[in-house]
């Protein structure tokens, strides 16, 4: 689909190991995914606390591909505070790089996944599930946790 094989000979990704470490400028924030909304936006979590409405550029639609948990550089608009506009993505490493300089705060997760804590509190819900099976002789106690904040299920098993 999408032409043939001269438009993929053209495509060379080697400018993405060229790039100088791109620090943020006023006007503009460190953003990290939480959800895409299709439609060239997506919704980011910014490191100012406030979640926004971002639309990814001209430049990067169709070349540089943004997925939930990446982090961008958004540059804020001065008529909007809820929208943005998503002026770059960076890589995993250059991501690690930059919270080493101190620029991200402390909370945030790099390894490609949205764990961003709001508020700064977690919620655990456990179940507690007794197994009473005769062939099951290992397992005694299975726990369930439920963490709201990060909506994960952890599967805790206590063997006697």
């Amino acid at each position: 689909g999408k032409g043939g094989k001269n438009r993929r000979r053209g495509k060379n990704e080697n400018e993405t190991e060229k790039r100088e470490l791109v620090f943020k400028e006023d006007g503009q924030e460190y953003a990290q995914v939480t959800k895409m909304l299709g439609n060239g936006r997506l919704e980011a979590m910014c490191f100012d606390g406030v979640k926004r409405l971002c639309h990814i550029r001209g430049k990067l639609r169709k070349k540089v591909w943004i997925n939930q948990g990446d982090i961008i550089l958004i540059g804020l608009r001065d008529y909007q505070d809820a929208k943005a506009d998503v002026i770059l993505k960076y890589t995993s490493d250059e991501a690690r790089n930059l919270k080493t300089y101190g620029e991200f705060p402390e909370t945030v997760r790099i390894n490609d996944t949205v764990t961003f804590v709001e508020d700064g509190f977690d919620e655990d819900i456990e179940f507690g599930d007794e197994i009473s099976d005769d062939d099951e002789d290992d397992v005694d106690n299975v726990s369930i946790q439920y963490n709201i904040s990060t909506r994960s299920l952890k599967y805790v098993t206590i063997i006697k």
